[in-house]
């Protein structure tokens, strides 16, 4: 699945794009976030074997789960991240003011 990948590396470029060009936290976030979704977009893209099963049941071709596995723990590490992240801005804001 060569879109996905491609699809993927697109993400990533405008996930840092934003992060280096944007001055605001918020934007910061977000493309932060745009870039973890470009890094799980192109690992599960990597696994994927077109016409290929299940591993559950075993055939000559099968669909490697390690990244999907792998990236599931990702997203949620990034839930974890943004939330971090956003209640650390909301501090920075209050003490500015």
């Amino acid at each position: 699945m060569i879109d996905a990948e491609i699809t993927g590396i697109i993400l990533i470029l405008i996930g840092l794009y934003g992060i280096i060009t944007k001055s605001n936290l918020i934007k910061q976030i977000l493309s932060l976030n745009i870039l973890s979704i470009g890094v799980v977009l192109f690992f599960v893209g990597t696994g994927y074997v077109k016409g290929a099963d299940i591993p559950i049941m075993p055939r000559a071709k099968v669909v490697d789960p390690l990244p999907a596995t792998l990236m599931l723990t990702t997203l949620v590490v990034d839930v974890a991240i943004t939330a971090l992240a956003l209640a650390l801005i909301l501090r920075i804001r209050g003490e500015e003011k």
